[in-house]
């Protein structure tokens, strides 16, 4: 019920001092009990008495008004400033709510109900944090993994341009006459090279951004931890084997910097979930790289070893030059029996070398030729076939020496042809076992590599078994 001002009647009581205090307090009293919304007690809500002088409100309305508004503007000050203080839940005109005599227990109840709530909100928290380190841990066991696959594809591309170079410098040391001019031997050995270059150059730059990214796992891991162990500061009085919370628990959370869920927390998770998608689209790239890089390399490899094989089958099909120089040095054969024929025929030709070891019946002055030469005219031929055979078996025997001459040039080159051409099928040949054992201890390698590898987690999961 509201308070109302009632008029009084006239009167004056005592001096005007006395007179405009006692307004003054009858407005401060009835403006503080509007403003405090508390009800008048009985006697108050009852109309003031007759005999209260009426002029004296008048005069207090018409002679101090100034006064009373001072106070009233004063008193309105006073009021909001303790309206401020008070709760939301008292409202105008409404009488004043007292404490219930079990204020300390609900206190109490409340301020446990609000740390529980807070505390298994932080469980969720750190149980988030305490997940996402794992996968970011998982992330850097498999991230490792594919980092070794990568180091032993770089020692097997190492190895591969060694067994390159000393290929190059083996057919280098080939004989002279081999040597003089490069054959597809050697241009595939210089494409290896290159190829073998450039793989090892990709895989480089792999296996640095695969140790960057590991370095931002490890520091994205150490992060969660701390953020995790400075979250598990309050969880010393709840149960560690209870629920920890489900996956995306902290999507409804609000962040703020006083709430279970800060935004140091928030910023860490998502730095940390970046993290683990980056590492995992570096784990496909070098499984592809690794893949590509493989088989050009096996590619190379192959076509290097074809190329020597060709060479070396070439220099076994040298059957034909073997035929060709035992062909020529029948041919020599023949010539020196021919020459030494032709020798012999123009040695009887020409006769004996003293003339004391002619005969009587081979000379040019015999009894019947000087009997014959009696006649004037009359001469015998026979000197001058004896001239001109004997000068045929000398251009004879001059041009069969020529000819065996060029026989046995020709000869010995087919000669130095085919030991050139053997020592280069033995050196290719080397060359060839040389690739094809490295290859074979690289395929080795990586085989006892994986199987290591797949014992090693064969043996880490019977032991999460047991």
């Amino acid at each position: 019920m509201q308070l109302q001002s009632v008029p009084v009647g006239s009167g004056s009581f005592g001096p005007p001092s006395w007179r405009e205090r006692t307004v003054q307090s009858i407005r401060r009293a009835e403006h503080l009990v509007r403003q405090t919304g508390a009800g008048l007690s009985a006697a108050c809500r009852r109309p003031l008495s007759a005999g209260f002088p009426q002029r004296l409100m008048q005069e207090a309305s018409t002679d101090k008004i100034r006064a009373v508004k001072c106070a009233e503007s004063r008193d309105s000050i006073c009021s909001k400033k303790q309206t401020r203080a008070r709760t939301a839940a008292v409202t105008k005109g409404s009488p004043a709510m007292f404490p219930p005599p079990g204020l300390r227990e609900r206190c109490t109840a409340a301020s446990s109900a609000m740390a529980s709530r807070y505390m298994r909100e932080v469980r969720e928290v750190e149980a988030q944090l305490q997940r996402q380190a794992g996968r970011v841990t998982e992330e850097v066991t498999k991230l490792q993994g594919e980092r070794g696959h990568l180091e032993r594809a770089l020692r097997g591309l190492r190895t591969d341009l060694a067994v390159n170079r000393r290929s190059r410098e083996a057919r280098s040391k080939r004989p002279a006459p081999v040597n003089t001019e490069k054959d597809g031997a050697d241009s595939l050995l210089l494409w290896e090279r290159k190829e073998l270059t450039e793989l090892k150059l990709d895989l480089e730059e792999v296996l640095g951004n695969t140790r960057t990214q590991l370095q931002a796992l490890g520091e994205s891991s150490r992060r969660l931890l701390a953020c995790a162990s400075e979250r598990a500061q309050v969880l010393e009085l709840l149960p560690r084997s209870g629920s920890a919370g489900l996956h995306g628990a902290t999507d409804h959370m609000q962040t703020l910097p006083n709430s279970s869920f800060t935004p140091k927390c928030k910023q860490v998770l998502e730095s940390s979930s970046l993290a683990v998608q980056q590492s995992q689209l570096l784990r496909q790239r070098i499984r592809q790289t690794l893949s590509s890089a493989t088989s050009r390399q096996n590619a190379a490899h192959l076509s290097v070893n074809d190329s020597l094989l060709q060479k070396v089958a070439e220099a076994d099909g040298v059957q034909s030059l073997a035929l060709t120089r035992a062909a020529t040095r029948q041919a020599v054969s023949r010539k020196q029996r021919e020459i030494k024929s032709i020798i012999y025929s123009r040695g009887r030709v020409q006769g004996p070398e003293y003339n004391s070891d002619t005969l009587t019946r081979e000379k040019l002055n015999r009894p019947l030729v000087q009997v014959y030469q009696r006649h004037a005219a009359m001469r015998l031929p026979e000197a001058a076939h004896i001239a001109q055979g004997s000068a045929a078996l000398t251009r004879c025997l001059t041009s069969c020496e020529g000819e065996l001459a060029a026989l046995q040039g020709a000869c010995l080159q087919l000669l130095g042809d085919l030991h050139s051409q053997r020592a280069a099928a033995q050196v290719d040949q080397t060359i060839l076992h040389m690739r094809r054992q490295q290859a074979d201890r690289r395929d080795m390698s990586s085989f006892s590599s994986r199987g290591r590898a797949e014992s090693k987690a064969l043996t880490i999961g019977g032991a999460t078994r047991e």
